[in-house]
């Protein structure tokens, strides 16, 4: 694979990292693509397939896994998988742009692993647990029940930071906005 740059921003769910990526794919001088992630859950909302997801069947994603064709994978909740293929990553390269991730905080480890030096890994953190369940609930997209295993996991990504090459605390939306602009221009001019 030619390689560009690899923009990857991971976090819990309601950290905030889909806004920040949405701002940063707004910005053109940054020549970023978002990378569309396979998944087998169904769609939330107004999402669209081939926009937020390719929307594959559990027994797709698990022959893209026998054929290897996914840079990273994961079962991130049972029979809920989502995943990265290289042929997402190939078409945007092949367009001469910068790959931006929004993913969970698994796979963009090892997308900083495969890739270390063309990736750049953003770590989202928001101001607290509490303040993630109440935007969850605010987002009525889940029932409780998912509510609570986001939370719970949380806790667990959480402890992941200090593993990212940058963390960003999303405590002021639009400082965390400009914080994650610089970082990226930064990273994408520093080559």
């Amino acid at each position: 694979m030619s390689t560009g740059k690899l923009i990857v921003f991971s976090a819990p769910s309601g950290s905030g990292k889909t806004t920040i990526v949405r701002h940063l794919l707004g910005i053109p001088e940054l020549n970023l693509e978002f990378s569309v992630s396979c998944t087998t859950r169904e769609p939330r909302g107004t999402e669209v397939h081939g926009k937020d997801y390719y929307y594959i069947s559990i027994e797709d994603f698990k022959k893209h896994i026998k054929a290897e064709d996914f840079v990273e994978w994961e079962e991130v909740y049972r029979d809920n998988f989502y995943g990265t293929l290289k042929s997402e990553v190939e078409r945007i390269w092949a367009l001469g742009k910068n790959v931006i991730f929004d993913i969970d905080v698994a796979g963009g480890l090892r997308i900083k692993k495969k890739f270390p030096n063309e990736t750049l890994a953003v770590f989202v953190k928001p101001p607290s647990v509490d303040e993630l369940k109440r935007r969850l609930k605010e987002r009525s997209t889940e029932s409780d029940d998912k509510i609570n295993m986001r939370i719970a996991k949380a806790h667990v990504e959480l402890a992941t930071a200090p593993q990212f090459d940058k963390i960003i605390k999303n405590y002021d939306l639009d400082t965390a906005k400009q914080e994650a602009v610089e970082l990226v221009q930064s990273f994408i001019e520093g080559d």
